[in-house]
Parts: C-alpha cells; sequence; structure tokens
C-alpha cells in the first residue's frame, strides 16, 4: 500500500518540476478548479472554496464526464471524491437498487444532501440486509440524471448548526444547470467485457445504454431561464457466481421425478409429513417408481423396498444423487447458478430548473423532476432438495425474483428579493419516494399448489415538505460582516402498505391462515417429505404484514443565525447556531465555531469546531416486517420490532433519542503559482454518543430456557421476552437502539494542477487522497433487563462482531486516485488510477486454517487499484466522440473464502478445511457483504455527444 501512495506522490512531484520548467499559466484563480464559486461552507456570496474556512469540493460534472465510463451520480463521486463510498450491493433486495453513499466514513444518513441549496428528502428504503450502511436511511442520489447536473459540492465538515440535522458528516450539494441557450445530448453503450462475464465464462455481459437531452432556453426576459433534461437507461444484470456444488437433489427428488412423469404427485399424498393417514400408499408409490431410477445401487433399491414406516423411508431416501440426477434431466450444475452481480434495471428521468425575474430585486425560481425505475434483483436460489422449493410446482427448484418499482418525484418553488437591504430567500420544497415490491418466479410453499407465482409484496413511501425563510445582508463592520439568519419548517411523512394476503401468510395443513407462530410439534405444520416445515410467505421477499402497515408523521421547526466577519483582510471568523424542536424528539440548541487565516498570499489556515445533532428517521423509528430466513438451511420468522412497540418495551428498549456529535477540523491551503499547483489539507476528529443502530438478531426462548433459569431476575426477564416474540409472531427479531458511540479520525488531501506543455497541449492532474478510521468507544449501551435475560450472549448479539465490522471496516479506510488529462488540440485523453484501501468481511470464517471458526475471525480483502482510459475527440463544434475502459485491468476484489476450491466439485484440498462456507457453495466469488469497487470487472463504453 504504500509503495503505491508513493508511486502517485512521485508522478506529482514529476509534474510539478516539470511544470516549473513549463509555466505558460499561473493564474490559478483563472485555470484552477478549485477556485470555483461555491454556495457551500459560506452564507457569504462569491467565496471562492479557498476562501471558505471548511473543506470543499467542486466537481464540474459536464468536465467529468467527458471522459468517465461512471454516469450516475453516486459511481461518480466514488471515483473522483476519495471521501465519498458508494457501492452497489447484490442479493441484498431493494437496496440491490439505493446504492448507500457515506462520507468520511459515516453513516448515509449523516450526511445531508441539498438541491440548489435546499434540502433534499431522502429514501423510503431503511437498509437492513447486510451491506455498509445497515441500520440506517440515505438519500437516492441516482433518482438525479447526472445530465441535470451543472456541479457537484462537498462540504466535507460538519454542518448540522448550518444547514440542519443530517449534516454531521458534512454535505453534498447538486447544482442544476441553468444555461439557457443551446440544446445538448448524448447517446452511450457499455458493456463489460471481463474475464468474469457470464459466471466466469467470458464474453460480455450488463449491457447499459443511457440516452441523455439537455434543453436550454430563455423566457423572454433578462436573467430568465429554464433548462429541461430528460434522461433514459436500460441496464441488464450481470453475475459473477461459481460452478454451484454441494447438494442439489436428494434420492426423494428423483423418484419424485419419475412419478411425476407417469401423472402421480406423490406431495400431494400429504402436507404434514408427522401426521397423515395414508402412510401405506405414500410408501407403496414410492417403492412403486424406485427402481425407475436406474442408477440407484441395489443396496439403495434394497432400502427403499424393504422400508415398513416413514422414518425408514426417509432414512433410506436421505442420500445426495446430484451428479446422477444432473445428468438424467440433461443438465449442468451452472444451471443451479444464482445471479449474484448488478441488478437488472430500466429508468427514466426529468428534471427542470427554472428562473423568471419580477423585477430588478425579485425573481421566481423552481426546480424539481421525476424518476422512474424498475429493477429487477434475484434471491437465493430455492434447490430441489431444501424445504423452501415446492417440487410438485417448480421440479428444479426456483430463483425468485425482486422486482422493485421506485417512484422519486420533487419540485421547488421559491422567490427571491430584497426587504430592508436584506437579500431575502422564501421558498418550499415537496419530495416524495416509493418502493413497491413484487415477488415473482416464486412460490408460497405453505400454500403448495394453490399458491401464485407472483405477489404484491407492499409498498413503503417517504414524503418530507420543507418551507424555509432566509435573509443575509452585508455590513460595513471591520472588513465586512455577513449576517445571515432564517428558520425552516419541515413535515414528514412515512407509510408502509401491507401486500397481499398470500405474501406474507403462513397456512396451516388446511389452507387457512395462521396467526403467529404454530408449535414445532403442531400436525398442522405443512412440511416436506423429510418434516421440515416449509417457509411463510412468498419465497424470496415476504410482504408485509397488515400489523406491519402504518402511517406516521412528525413535524420539525428550526431558526438559524449564521455571522461571518472578515476581522482583517487576512482573519475570517464565522459563528453559526441552530434551534430545532422536533415533534417527537423535543428541542436542541446547536453549535459552529470557524475560522481563516490567511498566512501569506499563498497559504491559508482554517480550523472549524461543532456541535451536532440527527433526530432518528422515521423509517428507523417506525418500520417493522415480518418474514421468512433460512438460517442454516432451517426456515424462520424474523421480524423487526419497531423502537416504540409493545414488544420493544416489554424487554426494557427505550425510545430512540438523537444522536448528538461533538466535530474539529482543520487544514491548510497552498497555492504555488510557479508550479500552477494548489493543494488542500485537512485533518479531523468526530464523536457520536447515542449512534442509532440496528441490533442483531435474538432468538425466542424457549420454555426449557426459561425452566432452566438460573435466577427469578433471570426467568422474569426471558418470559418477557418470549412473550414479546409471541406479541409480534416471531421466532427471531432485531430492532434499532441508541446502542453505541463511536469516534472518527481521518485526513484528506487535495492536490491539482494545470500547465501547458506546448502550444495546443495541456496536461492537468488532480490527485485526491482520504483516510479514516471509525471506532466504536466506550460500553455498550445495553438495557439492564437484556444483560438480566442471557449475560454475555445476550450482550453480544446486541451489537455482535459483524456490526463492529461494518462500522468499521466494511469500506477503504483508505482511498485515493490520481486524474491525468492530456488536451492536445481536438483530442483528449484521460487517465484515471483510482486506489481502493483494504476491508474486511463481516462473516465469520476460518481464516488461518486451523480447523475452527472464530466469530472473531474474518478474511480480509487487499488494497487494490483500477485504473481507467479513455479518449475523446472533439469532430466538429457540434459533435464529440468517446471511447474507453473502466478498470483496463480487469482488476477484480480478492477472492471470497471457500470451504471447497473454488470452481471444481472435487475433494477439497485444504487441510484443515475452512469450517464456514462465505460462498453459499460457490455462489458468492466474491464477498457479497462488502465491495471496494464493485465486481464486474472491466467495462468498455462509447459515447457520441451533440451540443446545438
Amino acid at each position: 500500500m504504500k509503495k503505491n501512495v508513493l508511486i502517485v506522490l512521485g508522478l506529482l512531484t514529476f509534474s510539478g518540476v516539470y511544470a516549473q520548467e513549463n509555466k505558460k499559466e499561473q493564474d490559478s484563480l483563472k485555470n484552477n478548479e478549485l477556485s470555483e464559486v461555491t454556495i457551500v461552507g459560506s452564507r457569504s456570496k462569491n467565496r471562492v472554496k479557498t476562501d471558505v474556512p471548511v473543506p470543499v469540493d467542486v466537481f464540474n460534472i459536464s468536465d467529468i464526464t467527458k471522459g468517465s465510463p461512471q454516469t450516475s451520480v453516486t459511481q461518480i463521486l466514488n471515483y473522483v471524491a476519495p471521501s465519498f463510498t458508494s457501492n452497489a450491493t447484490s442479493t441484498a433486495d431493494a437496496t440491490d437498487h439505493v446504492d448507500p453513499a457515506q462520507l468520511r466514513g459515516l453513516g448515509p444518513d449523516q450526511v445531508l444532501i441539498l438541491v440548489n441549496g435546499k434540502r433534499r428528502h431522502s429514501s423510503a428504503l431503511v437498509n437492513i440486509n447486510g451491506s455498509p450502511g445497515r441500520g440506517s436511511v440515505g438519500t437516492d442520489l441516482n433518482a438525479i440524471p447526472s445530465f441535470a447536473i451543472e456541479r457537484i459540492e462537498v462540504l466535507r465538515d460538519g454542518a448540522a448548526a448550518q444547514y440542519g440535522s443530517d449534516a454531521i458528516a458534512g454535505v453534498i450539494n447538486i447544482v442544476l444547470k441553468k444555461n439557457a441557450n443551446f440544446i445538448s445530448g448524448g447517446i452511450q453503450y457499455g458493456t463489460n467485457l471481463s474475464s468474469g462475464s457470464n459466471n466466469f465464462k467470458g464474453g460480455a455481459d450488463g449491457q447499459t445504454v443511457q440516452a441523455d437531452l439537455n434543453y436550454g432556453t430563455s423566457l423572454g426576459k433578462e436573467g430568465s431561464f429554464l433548462n429541461i433534461t430528460g434522461s433514459a437507461v436500460t441496464r441488464q444484470a450481470t453475475s459473477r457466481a461459481g460452478i454451484r456444488n454441494g447438494t442439489i437433489f436428494n434420492a426423494y427428488n428423483a423418484i419424485e421425478n419419475r412419478a411425476a412423469q407417469n401423472g402421480v404427485a406423490i406431495n400431494s399424498l400429504f402436507s404434514n409429513i408427522n401426521n397423515t393417514p395414508n402412510t401405506s400408499q405414500i410408501l407403496s408409490t414410492l417403492q412403486q417408481y424406485a427402481p425407475q431410477v436406474s442408477y440407484f445401487t441395489p443396496a439403495q433399491q434394497t432400502a427403499i423396498s424393504s422400508a415398513t414406516t416413514l422414518t425408514q423411508m426417509q432414512n433410506a431416501l436421505n442420500f445426495d444423487v446430484t451428479n446422477n440426477e444432473i445428468a438424467y434431466r440433461g443438465q449442468e450444475r451452472s444451471d443451479y447458478n444464482m445471479s449474484v452481480g448488478q441488478s437488472e434495471l430500466a429508468s427514466g428521468q426529468l428534471y427542470y430548473n427554472t428562473k423568471y425575474p419580477l423585477s430588478d430585486i425579485t425573481s421566481l425560481y423552481s426546480f424539481g423532476g421525476l424518476s422512474y425505475r424498475n429493477g429487477k434483483s434475484y434471491a437465493f436460489n430455492r434447490l430441489p432438495n431444501a424445504s423452501g422449493a415446492f417440487t410438485q410446482v417448480y421440479q428444479n427448484g426456483f430463483l425468485p425474483e425482486i422486482e422493485s418499482s421506485i417512484l422519486d418525484a420533487s419540485a421547488a418553488l421559491g422567490v427571491t428579493t430584497n426587504i430592508l437591504g436584506f437579500d431575502t430567500d422564501l421558498s418550499t420544497n415537496l419530495g416524495t419516494n416509493s418502493f413497491q415490491y413484487d415477488v415473482n418466479n416464486t412460490i408460497n410453499a405453505t400454500l403448495g399448489v394453490n399458491s401464485p407465482s407472483s405477489f404484491d409484496a407492499g409498498k413503503v413511501s417517504f414524503l418530507q415538505s420543507t418551507t424555509n425563510l432566509d435573509f443575509s445582508k452585508k455590513l460595513d463592520v471591520l472588513e465586512g460582516l455577513n449576517v445571515a439568519f432564517g428558520g425552516e419548517f419541515r413535515y414528514e411523512n412515512y407509510q408502509i402498505k401491507a401486500g397481499e394476503e398470500a405474501s406474507y401468510g403462513l397456512y396451516d395443513v388446511n389452507g387457512a391462515l395462521v396467526s403467529g407462530i404454530l408449535p414445532s410439534n403442531s400436525p398442522l405444520i405443512v412440511t416436506d417429505f423429510y418434516g421440515n416445515k416449509r417457509g411463510a410467505g412468498a419465497q424470496g421477499f415476504s410482504g408485509f404484514q397488515p400489523s406491519d402497515a402504518k402511517e406516521k408523521d412528525r413535524k420539525s421547526g428550526a431558526a438559524y443565525l449564521d455571522l461571518e466577519l472578515n476581522v482583517t483582510k487576512n482573519w475570517l471568523l464565522n459563528g453559526a447556531a441552530r434551534y430545532e424542536n422536533y415533534s417527537d424528539f423535543g428541542s436542541t440548541v446547536i453549535f459552529k465555531l470557524a475560522s481563516l487565516l490567511k498566512l501569506n498570499d499563498n497559504i491559508n489556515w482554517r480550523i472549524s469546531g461543532q456541535t451536532g445533532f440527527r433526530a432518528p428517521s422515521l423509517q428507523q423509528k417506525y418500520f417493522e416486517s415480518s418474514s421468512t430466513q433460512f438460517i442454516n438451511g432451517a426456515p424462520y420468522q424474523v421480524g423487526y420490532f419497531t423502537n416504540d412497540s409493545q414488544a420493544a418495551k416489554s424487554i426494557g428498549v427505550e425510545s430512540l433519542k438523537p444522536e448528538k456529535s461533538k466535530s474539529i477540523s482543520t487544514g491548510f491551503t497552498f497555492k504555488i503559482p510557479e508550479a500552477n499547483i494548489t493543494i488542500a489539507t485537512d485533518a479531523y476528529f468526530t464523536r457520536i454518543d447515542d449512534r442509532v443502530v440496528l441490533t442483531g438478531q435474538y432468538a425466542r426462548p424457549t420454555d426449557a430456557q426459561i425452566t432452566a433459569a438460573t435466577s427469578q431476575q433471570q426467568k422474569d426477564a426471558l418470559t418477557l421476552f418470549q412473550q414479546a416474540f409471541d406479541l409480534k409472531g416471531v421466532e427471531r427479531a432485531s430492532f434499532w437502539t441508541n446502542g453505541i458511540n463511536s469516534e472518527t479520525k481521518g485526513i484528506d488531501v487535495v492536490i491539482s494542477q494545470k500547465y501547458d506543455v506546448i502550444q495546443d497541449f495541456t496536461i492537468r492532474n488532480d490527485f485526491a487522497l482520504s483516510y479514516n478510521t471509525t471506532k466504536r468507544v466506550g460500553k455498550l449501551n445495553v438495557p439492564q433487563s437484556i444483560i438480566d435475560a442471557g449475560g454475555d450472549p445476550y450482550i453480544y448479539s446486541f451489537f455482535p462482531e459483524s456490526s463492529r465490522v461494518y462500522l468499521e471496516e466494511a469500506i477503504p479506510k483508505l482511498k485515493a486516485n490520481l486524474m491525468t488529462t492530456f488536451s492536445i488540440k481536438k483530442l483528449d485523453i484521460y487517465l484515471r488510477n483510482s486506489y481502493f484501501g483494504k476491508v474486511t468481511d463481516p462473516g465469520a470464517t476460518d481464516v488461518n486454517l486451523d480447523g475452527s471458526s472464530s466469530v472473531y475471525e474474518h478474511p480480509e480483502y487487499s488494497a487494490k487499484i483500477v485504473t481507467d482510459l479513455s479518449l475523446g475527440y472533439q469532430i466538429n463544434e457540434k459533435f464529440r466522440f468517446t471511447i474507453g475502459l473502466n478498470n483496463i485491468g480487469d482488476v477484480y476484489p480478492d477472492r471470497n473464502n471457500p470451504a471447497t476450491p473454488a470452481f471444481t466439485n472435487t475433494t477439497p484440498t485444504l487441510s484443515p478445511a475452512p469450517s464456514t462456507d462465505l460462498t453459499n457453495a460457490n455462489q458468492f466469488a466474491y464477498s457479497r457483504a462488502v465491495s471496494q469497487f464493485g465486481l464486474n470487472g472491466r467495462f468498455g463504453f462509447a459515447r457520441l455527444s451533440f451540443k446545438f
């Protein structure tokens, strides 16, 4: 790692020395992007980013996308802003379609997103599955088409006192285009040209087509404009699964298949195999068709023909026949691969930005848009030998499809004017985000042949309405005092709508809907032939139940004061205070103090300190669901307790309270005019108390556990736990809590340089590096009742080791990129090297191959460098053609930790073999839980752009 960083720094040093011998452009204010005007970090107008007391990055999207293969907002930022991290997930339900975004290693809900300086609504989705940001709620940045964006400003500093709750890590401000003079657009085709394509068969997959169109026009008055952007994308899925190993078919599946060929459905002869009146009919039918399985050995045939009880028959048929049965059916093991990779999607987006002056001092403005995205991802295979597959309907098992229809809409309307010398801005902003879940190619196994194959699984939606009134005025105090103050009123609404009954229902052998959980020995349980209970609800994604459905809202109000004083020409002081009141969390006051000191013409020193506040989202407070999850092959009803539910309160879980933070950052900006270089360095520290986290899963205590309690105190606590689970009707559950305190430390470095080599030949280097660490500190905030119920095991489940890894090690601590652009007349060459530091998988396995797997033992995936290369040619004034490759070296993350060698079906060669298989029978060649840069490999693209 150190070697790679030194190489990058060496390249920059060489460039700087070379520039001193080729001094053509020395005015960085004219030629350096670091000097662009910014509107975040300071409420004073016309500040440049080197003159604000906090670190701000400004990314010109048009310039970046001229050569970048990335077109979505999250992936653009992931490759150009090292302090920003976002990667697509796989087999994580709806999270496959919304990439959780993190800044400076903090959570997706600890960065505030603005559009044109106005608060953006969050997503309706709660990240409950295994991915970085688990338990949090982020903002769907990809709902905004990148072609509608002029620039993105990233404020890498706590700014809750200036902009409000959620800005603990910083602020990302998306500034929409406002040109009124031309029409522009482009079409891009791209595909993965990788050794890993099509489950490592090679070729191409993940074909993507994107079309963009932007139109800007004046509205007939000077200073007016209307800018409209339309974007459409179709993207095919990719898959990077290995050849499935392990058991797919057992002997019962083989006999059932032969009987089905003769029109006999053996599964229809029983519902609960442990309580059936026709045992002899089942036995005789199996014995009738067993001889048709030609590869059964004489001994196996004898065991089957001599079985006189169901138990004997179950034992006789409990062996693996996968290889023989696959050959008989004319299949291959790869036919049972999962779809592991990028999800399939089709999206359409329409955004606008407009302004109309009513007078010399008053203007109306509005912006917003509509985004619709239809995505398809896949769950785990339901193999024929598993209880989740109902082989009477799906002889070869099935792969459930999870379809998400995501609708995102927003509109802002405002007026700017001048009142009593104050620049005044009154605006209102309405935004909504919704997810409709549909599950296809699946079954409710407890309904059997009466089950539909497609389900409406329900819907979640979030609405936010924000009204702001802001005043700003510059006063002639010392070298200038800017006074800004204002207020904000916000209304939020969160809804969960239940799915159709069959999508969540648990049915008994009579086809009646069951309320709660049936006792494990109940004759009403629907089982497979081996007595395993079948899972309830739609396999792959169970629908929301009526008990989950709800509509909740809240209101909040805020007032702020922001003062920015130029004490001298070389010393700037900034102070901000904010009062916030939430209808469900009460009031708080937070502060920020920042300073910028110009040490000389080329060096600035800046420092800031602030307190922060983040109210838990409505989604964290009220999300509730119950679904069937397979844990070690067995189905369990798994639920999420709402924090204020009776179930949660009965086990001593306190109501959620706001996160509170303290942070400080300091840094320098340098200009080296002789080399035309600008450098910014910043170090920071953030402490967050009462951080909201999602606990690990707790299991429902059994009667035997309660009876075996060692004290009355423990017995009472376990009884409360059992009652809480029964109240919810689940066997395992998690809940949100203010469980931990954390500390984040880090450093950011940004270096930019541009110079002319000879006439019509310009080279530009942009280097950025971010290193940070996040650690849980202090004791866990575990309720005493949970400690009483189970001691250390219950404490461990409160914030298990996997949660610690997600918090501390699941995203790269070190990221860096070096972007070099060569401009030679009409030709531009873009070369980018991106460094992604090592990460740790939260799954526990036998890393050191000592024969045992410790919960503290996790695989570590090494750092990688990904290289992008593209060429852009300006054909004429109207057309431009770009072609290039992302990840030209076809770099992948390290392989996952297998229990058997990858891509074989042979006897393990590792000795001793790892005791846990994180590849899930060789399906996850790469980790599904963490990803530095994705797992699609090399991506080639071609883009034709136009401008009239």
